[in-house]
This record gives C-alpha cells, sequence and structure tokens, in this order.
C-alpha cells in the first residue's frame, strides 16, 4: 500500500507542476489530492504494530509533506506559481525515497507513552526548519536575480519562476514565521531528550555527537531570533544563520541516520 500511494502522489505532484499557473481553480485541488496521497504514504511507512519506522529518508518525505502543506495554506494569501515549480518536483522525488529507503524500526515495548510524542514533536521541528531552510535558499536565488540575473536569456526559467515570487520582505516576514514555530518545537525536542531521556528513550541522558549538534542547532535559531527581536537583523545575516542552524541540524539527525544505515547498514534507535 506505501508503494503504491506513494507513487500516485509523486504522480499528481509532476502533474501539478505542469499545469499552467492560470488554473487556479484545478491547480491547489490536485496538489491537495496529492498531499493527502503523500500523507497515507508516510502513515503506511511509519506505522507498524509493533514499532515505529524512521529514517533519514522518511525524514525528508515528512518534510516535503509539510512543505506542501504550507504551500498551499499560503498560496490562498499569494501567488507562488515560482514557489510551486521548485517544491513539487522535489516533494514527488522524496514522496517515493522511504519504498527504497525504509529506515529502521524503533519497537514500543518498554517505552512510556511520552515517547511517541517526542518523535512525533521531533519530525515536526526538522519538517518546520527544512522549511525554512528551503524557504532561505529560495531568497537567496530572488536576491541574486534582482541583482545579477536580470536579462539572463540562458536562466529564462528561473528568472519567470523567481518573478513570480512575493517581495524580498514579504518572504522574510514568512520565514520568521517558520523559524519561530520550528524553534518552539525544537526547543521541546531538545527539553523532552534532556528531561525525560531514560523514559523516553531507554538510554541515560548522554553527551554524544547528536545532542551536541542539536543544541547548537537550537543555539543558533535562538540567536538568529534575538537578533532580529534586538537587533533588527535582516538580509545575508538572517538567512547565513538560518541555513547554518539547519545544516547543523540535519548533520545530528539526518546524517547519522544516511551513514549508518546507508553506509554502514546500520540500524539506529
Amino acid at each position: 500500500m506505501q508503494t503504491y500511494f506513494s507513487f500516485l502522489a509523486a504522480a499528481l505532484y509532476v502533474v501539478c507542476t505542469l499545469i499552467p499557473g492560470q488554473r487556479r481553480i484545478l491547480n491547489p485541488s490536485l496538489t491537495a489530492i496529492a498531499w493527502l496521497m503523500h500523507g497515507v504514504s508516510l502513515w503506511f511507512a511509519v506505522f507498524f504494530a509493533d514499532g515505529l519506522q524512521v529514517g533519514f529518508a522518511i525524514m525528508l518525505s515528512a518534510a516535503l509533506w509539510i512543505s506542501v502543506l504550507v504551500y498551499l495554506l499560503e498560496t490562498r494569501n499569494f501567488s507562488l506559481d515560482g514557489l510551486k515549480v521548485l517544491l513539487l518536483p522535489n516533494a514527488a522525488v522524496m514522496v517515493v525515497l522511504p519504498v527504497f529507503f525504509p529506515g529502521s524500526l524503533i519497537t514500543l515495548v518498554g517505552k512510556t507513552t511520552m515517547f511517541p510524542w517526542h518523535i512525533a514533536v521531533a519530525l515536526l521541528a526538522y519538517s518546520t526548519l527544512t522549511i525554512a531552510a528551503f524557504h532561505a535558499l529560495v531568497m537567496i536565488l530572488q536576491d541574486t536575480h534582482l541583482h545579477k540575473l536580470r536579462g539572463n536569456q540562458n536562466q529564462h526559467w528561473l528568472n519567470t519562476a523567481i518573478e513570480r515570487l512575493p517581495a524580498l520582505m514579504t518572504m522574510e516576514k514568512i520565514l520568521f514565521r517558520l523559524v519561530f514555530l520550528g524553534f518552539i518545537l525544537l526547543s521541546l525536542t531538545v527539553l523532552s531528550g534532556i528531561i525525560f531521556s531514560e523514559q523516553v528513550l531507554g538510554v541515560a541522558f548522554k553527551w554524544d555527537h547528536k545532542t551536541l549538534l542539536s543544541l547548537l542547532s537550537w543555539a543558533l535559531f535562538g540567536i538568529l531570533l534575538a537578533g532580529r527581536q534586538w537587533r533588527g537583523w535582516r538580509g545575508k545575516t538572517v538567512l547565513s544563520f538560518t541555513l547554518g542552524g539547519f545544516l547543523t541540524l540535519l548533520m545530528a539527525y539526518v546524517g547519522s541516520r544516511f551513514v549508518l544505515e546507508v553506509l554502514l547498514h546500520r540500524s539506529l534507535t
């Protein structure tokens, strides 16, 4: 069932990418159906009777699933045709990735009722901050376009996509909404991991690479929000902190799982 829904969602994402922007009723409707199929495929990929299956591919797929949801919500207020061309093809790839890299099964035997909540909040935090990083990359492309790419015929498709995006100030406001939400979720993830480590994860708290990188990522996003509030940070400083915090978080979770599952053929619980 997972394979069926994954490839169906991927096909619909591709169709939605190819639909002209003028079809404003058909496009959101098909995208919403693709998003629902994506969600069903994630359900079958993650939830099992005896545990939860989590891996780097599932994390990336969940991130793009949340990304498409944000796109569907924001497209009601802004024209995001340019963002659609960048987002939906990536969603089409990520939705089928767990079929080939299913990850490792985390058993629920002996775990408290807080364990699934810890995993869910962690996935939401990672997904939201992935959206923020993707959004920051789009803003970098947009800023580069405004300064260097205008009139460059070799980048015609990219120029067309970027010109349909909202203004940079609007994009920056959306970015900080995403970072603020992701920071709250990441704070809950780190807090639950520290306070309830033995009850939630089944092991005593330890200073491993994942813990240190998670705390570093949390600190970077916290500094970014403080700098925005008290120093009025904007532009390249904001984008640098956003991408730096995300890459640190990526190495803490997805990077470690990718190395163990794909390169070393081991499981990580």
